[in-house]
């Protein structure tokens, strides 16, 4: 093993590995119908949650590695989409000792992958964890479509394709983490929403408590959480 360094984001975004397993991965899931899960949700996801942690205070490294949780989150999709989470934290364990990290870091890390899903059970163990629970299930944005077909869009493609915002807002002072989208309802009504992310919803619920914060949910400017 190489010894120990501070591997930063831009560390992993640049190993061959990480980029060809999230690529690949994405691939699959195109292949099955899913929305984006590549190198742009992945990124989204990284800034998201580095920010987050940034905004109520936590340490730089603290927000490095959430950056880096939530760049590899979604690696296992290279495997499978079932146990795409646990999966995905046993790759990014051979990834990141390979690069030279302290084994306490990636264990933070691993537990961060490996809590993010599946969303109607995932729970946050860690700052890094919230965050990158938080960062993923707060990503609904018509770019996520892949199906060029409007009319044979499924539930899913629908939704996404309606949510033409998307903003994660962290106000420190009053402790709360606000998730705002902008939703065109002559394409999929608001209930619709509802109706495929509650448990994301609930997630994100969970995942600001974590971190001492309450979680709110506001669409077309009306707050409904």
């Amino acid at each position: 093993m190489k010894s120990n360094r501070l591997v930063t984001l831009e560390d992993v975004r640049a190993n061959p590995v990480v980029e060809a397993y999230i690529k690949a991965g994405n691939e699959h899931l195109g292949a099955l119908g899913f929305t984006d899960h590549g190198l742009r949700h992945s990124g989204l996801v990284a800034n998201i949650a580095k920010n987050l942690l940034n905004k109520l205070g936590f340490s730089e490294r603290e927000q490095e590695l959430a950056a880096i949780a939530g760049y590899l989150h979604d690696i296992g999709n290279v495997v499978s989409r079932y146990y795409h989470a646990q999966v995905g934290a046993a790759l990014a364990e051979r990834i990141l000792s390979d690069m030279g990290m302290d084994p306490a870091e990636i264990a933070v890390i691993m537990g961060a992958i490996g809590s993010h899903d599946p969303e109607d059970t995932c729970q946050a163990v860690s700052n890094v964890s919230a965050a990158v629970i938080l960062a993923d299930k707060s990503d609904v944005h018509r770019s996520r479509v892949r199906n060029p077909d409007i009319h044979n869009f499924d539930v899913h493609d629908r939704v996404n394709y309606a949510a033409t915002r998307s903003f994660l807002e962290v106000k420190n002072a009053e402790k709360v983490i606000s998730l705002q989208l902008t939703i065109d309802t002559k394409i999929a009504p608001v209930m619709e929403y509802f109706e495929i992310f509650l448990t994301r919803m609930v997630a994100c619920k969970r995942a600001a408590e974590f971190l001492g914060a309450t979680f709110e949910l506001s669409i077309n400017d009306v707050k409904l959480l």
